[in-house]
């Protein structure tokens, strides 16, 4: 076969770079004044190689730069680089060994010093070092070595052939830090840069002036951005904290802001802030799925400090897949739908949902079975020996602690199924914990998704681009946070199968796409149908709201929400 044919199509998919708005829009460099974005999630760090957090990946992304991204049709754009490297133009060797990333000339950094291939071949040493428990790790998964090859250019070496080789340097998820300000922050030392964690030196249209962790990020136009006409707004305010409700009144009712992240609202809630003539609702489909994590490890606070949540300790509970199935039954998942989403979710048993090329025909936990769960729990042993209507096993109770981020529809979906949970003898504890802590990473904090002191958690999350191969080689042994890493780690669960891993390994050498689409879905029902260790929910559009006084927004679920802030503009009113 022609090894051309192997890289996904992606010539097919590579872009030109988005064109500047008309002339009407162009002028001075903040000539606009101030932008105000409100993230009800509050960015806790400003690298994502320190949080899988979305709110901080997002807020990085202002600052922070990759050699490409995704626009808002999934494809591959230059951002820092000259083009997107594929086998047609040689950026991409023959046998899919290696990628050659060159970047424009006469890019600097924000505080006036160049950029170079000095700084791509740092950030792959400082996600890749093996004490660094690098959030994004997976990014850089089959990286032998990288080569410099001139001052511009570099050469990423992959240890077997790589159909798609824009792991590294590609998209929010994988952005450039600058050597300078990182290089002693490697390892070990990454979290405790907190100078370089909160105030990184970018590439980016902003540029960091006073970072208040989960609370507010004050920024100004970068002076040595690339463009002399962009950013038009001179400063931007990132407002974080309270909840998704509020943040849309401020963008559609009140006209505070003027733009809203994640508005995770009922459907007649965003109907009626639209009616405030403010601003409005906008909305795309893309990866985004609401699931439930199952922990397969034991949180229980009576295990020593630094044993909880690790593989040392399987779950006494969750350890038994019928016990997890069962939980996975219970659910009505078209009425979370209903309930929390309207138009704007899907029920959804797959935790990888689209493109279609990969997104399995798993539709068996699309029916609630509440008598088919009791019966899968009776045999599994777990039986309500005392008539208390909560079962048990050899003086165990089946109880629960369940716990997501503090919102109004993730409280309303705990309560529909911890009220499922508890008909077939689940006893389940509820918690909600402020988004800003949860999804902050910070490793002294015993409440982050990454630590998992409990026993399932809900939440969403979605990948860059439209490869799902980064995005499943999360869930590889070995790869969970753990004390060792700082707790950063992409596999939640503490998932290991071999099976898995091998068809990981299978899929980083496939190029042919109907080959690519076959093993990607086989991995996601082994993680969600097969063992159930994730149990897909909602596909989830993406909600936000925008101002009708900002332009140039354009709504991208492949990448950063913020990807093309240096293209908003005022709109006069």
């Amino acid at each position: 076969m022609n090894m051309k044919t192997l890289l996904l199509g992606a010539a097919a998919s590579v872009a030109i770079a988005p064109a500047a708005f008309g002339a009407a829009h162009e002028g001075e460099r903040g000539r606009d004044g101030e932008v105000k974005v409100i993230y009800w999630q509050a960015p806790s760090i400003m690298t994502p190689y320190l949080s899988g957090g979305t709110k901080d990946l997002e807020a990085a992304s202002l600052v922070l730069e990759p050699m490409g991204r995704y626009d808002e049709t999934g494809a591959l754009v230059p951002y820092l680089a000259t083009e997107i490297p594929t086998v047609e133009n040689d950026g991409v060797a023959e046998d899919l060994k290696s990628i050659t990333w060159k970047l424009k000339e006469g890019l600097v950094w924000s505080d006036g010093t160049p950029v170079t291939s000095a700084d791509l071949k740092f950030t792959a040493e400082y996600c890749m070092h093996p004490e660094g428990g690098c959030a994004q790790a997976s990014k850089f998964d089959g990286v032998e070595s990288i080569d410099i090859v001139d001052d511009l250019t570099v050469t990423v070496h992959f240890t077997d052939a790589k159909p798609n080789p824009y792991g590294p340097f590609m998209g929010a998820q994988s952005p450039i830090i600058q050597a300078a300000q990182f290089k002693d922050c490697l390892g070990a030392k990454a979290p405790e840069c907190t100078e370089a964690n909160f105030n990184p030196i970018g590439t980016g249209p902003f540029r960091v002036t006073d970072f208040r962790p989960n609370d507010v990020i004050q920024m100004e136009a970068n002076p040595n951005y690339r463009d002399p006409s962009k950013p038009a707004f001179a400063t931007l305010t990132l407002k974080g904290g309270g909840d998704a409700n509020a943040a849309g009144r401020a963008v559609m009712e009140t006209g505070e802001y003027d733009y809203a992240w994640n508005m995770q609202l009922a459907p007649d809630v965003l109907a009626k802030m639209a009616e405030g003539g403010k601003g409005q609702a906008i909305s795309a489909f893309g990866t985004l799925v609401e699931r439930i994590e199952m922990n397969l490890t034991d949180p229980s606070p009576d295990l020593p400090e630094g044993e909880r949540s690790t593989v040392a300790h399987p779950h006494p509970i969750l350890s038994d897949f019928k016990v997890r199935k069962a939980l996975s039954m219970a659910i009505d998942r078209p009425l979370l739908v209903e309930v929390g989403y309207g138009q704007a979710g899907r029920a959804t048993c797959n935790l990888v949902p689209a493109p279609e090329l990969y997104a399995s025909d798993n539709t068996d936990c699309l029916t609630q079975d509440l008598e088919g769960a009791k019966a899968l729990l009776e045999e599994a042993g777990w039986t309500d020996t005392n008539g208390d209507g909560i079962r048990d096993k050899d003086g165990e109770k089946l109880s629960l602690l369940y716990q997501t981020s503090t919102n109004a529809v993730r409280q309303d979906f705990q309560a529909l199924i911890k009220d499922w949970w508890n008909q077939i003898g689940v006893e389940v504890e509820l918690r909600n914990l402020d988004a800003s802590v949860f999804f902050g990473g910070d490793p002294g904090s015993p409440d982050t998704f990454q630590k998992f002191y409990a026993d399932v958690e809900m939440y969403a999350n979605n990948f860059d681009g439209t490869d799902p191969q980064a995005y499943l080689s999360a869930y590889r042994c070995g790869n969970e946070p753990k004390p060792s890493s700082q707790w950063q780690g992409e596999n939640i669960n503490r998932f290991c199968n071999e099976e898995y891993d091998a068809l990981l390994d299978e899929l980083s050498r496939t190029g042919e796409l109907d080959k690519r689409g076959e093993i990607a879905k086989q991995l996601n029902n082994i993680i969600t149908r097969d063992t159930m260790t994730i149990v897909p929910l909602v596909d989830r559009g993406r909600v936000s709201a925008a101002s009708n006084t900002l332009g140039g927004v354009i709504l991208n679920t492949w990448d950063s929400e913020l990807w093309n802030a240096a293209d908003w503009y005022r709109v006069k009113e």
